[in-house]
């Protein structure tokens, strides 16, 4: 493309005129990917514990789905809001993790616009749908400590398929605008993201096109979800905070206290990173990019990891119930 046909690109494009992203007309035709700065040499060797983390997050995740699902006695809240969470963890694993093994194993970075946004799409679908199902289980743990006589008759099967139709719809209605918005703009600056993958924050960086509407947007979405959120799950915990001290036995706060440990685990590897990388994609200092790679890999591939592990070690009812799934098929052994 000339310089001439460059110049004229741009300028349609900081004036605010819709130039499509699949236009003959833009510079670039695709995204490219970003594997671990500075260490492309050894991205074989690197992929070894991602593969690892991957079979872990596999079968960790499909194991507690199916265990849930085929055990009776595990029909109860907390283990189906568990159920909701696994099946979470595993789409955003699932949406992140082929094109990071793409970048390490072939050097294939480059990304359509329609594949870019679709991952995109997913991706933070997934995300919104993970933070909604954390707090609806700190509101479990508040009324299993809370109200522990009423517990069954509060969270009820129909409350429960409502909360979950609730976290479905609110997902959507933040997440389909985002890719349509996107396709408003223009690219004519660069084309590399930062990632292995595709964030909304990233894309919209790369546009040369007016993004006053789609950053006010992706921060009005993060505040209206992840971040009303966690501030709710704050509250959650304040309120059981006040329940557990309330009881005289020091035995019985413990008791108590235990039963929010896995949750816990669960809020600091969701949130942690994820907000760190938010503040610094949109208010902080140009960091090296090795930063915020090392963030993104944390708050997309620890939680999937460590979530199966931390239930199943610090959930006792649910362990026994997984070598009881697996010990009863072995050959000749009735059920």
């Amino acid at each position: 493309m000339s310089q001439k046909m460059h110049f004229i690109l741009e300028k349609a494009c900081s004036s605010g005129i819709m130039v499509p992203v699949n236009s003959t007309n833009s510079k670039f035709s695709t995204f490219l990917l970003t594997g671990i700065p500075g260490l492309e040499a050894l991205h074989i060797w690197i992929s070894i514990p991602f593969c690892a983390m991957f079979f872990i997050t596999l079968v960790g995740n499909m194991t507690i789905t199916t265990v849930i699902w085929r055990e009776q006695t595990l029909h109860v809240p907390m283990y189906l809001f568990l159920a909701m969470l696994a099946a979470s963890d595993l789409g955003l694993f699932l949406f992140t993790f082929p094109t990071i093994l793409r970048i390490f194993w072939l050097d294939a970075r480059e990304m359509t616009y329609s594949s870019c946004f679709t991952q995109m799409f997913f991706i933070h679908t997934f995300q919104k749908f993970e933070s909604a199902v954390i707090l609806v289980m700190a509101f479990d743990r508040y009324v299993a400590i809370s109200c522990p006589l009423h517990y069954s008759s509060i969270l009820t099967n129909r409350v429960i398929v409502r909360i979950g139709l609730a976290i479905f719809v609110r997902t959507l209605s933040v997440e389909v605008p985002a890719p349509i918005l996107l396709r408003r703009l223009c690219f004519c600056h660069s084309n590399v993201l930062s990632h292995s993958y595709c964030l909304h924050p990233d894309i919209i960086k790369l546009s040369c096109s007016n993004t006053r509407i789609n950053s006010s947007f992706g921060l009005f979405v993060v505040l209206s979800t992840m971040g009303l959120d966690f501030l709710l799950i704050l509250l959650s915990y304040v309120l059981i905070l006040k329940t557990v001290l309330s009881i005289t036995s020091h035995g019985g706060r413990l008791k108590a206290l235990n039963t929010c440990i896995s949750h816990l685990s669960a809020v600091v590897l969701f949130f942690t990173p994820m907000i760190c990388l938010s503040m610094l994609h949109r208010f902080g200092p140009r960091l090296p990019s090795h930063i915020y790679v090392l963030m993104a890999n944390m708050h997309f591939l620890i939680p999937p990891v460590m979530n199966p592990i931390v239930y199943v070690v610090k959930t006792k009812q649910m362990r026994e119930q997984i070598l009881r799934f697996f010990i009863k098929r072995r050959p000749g052994e009735s059920k």
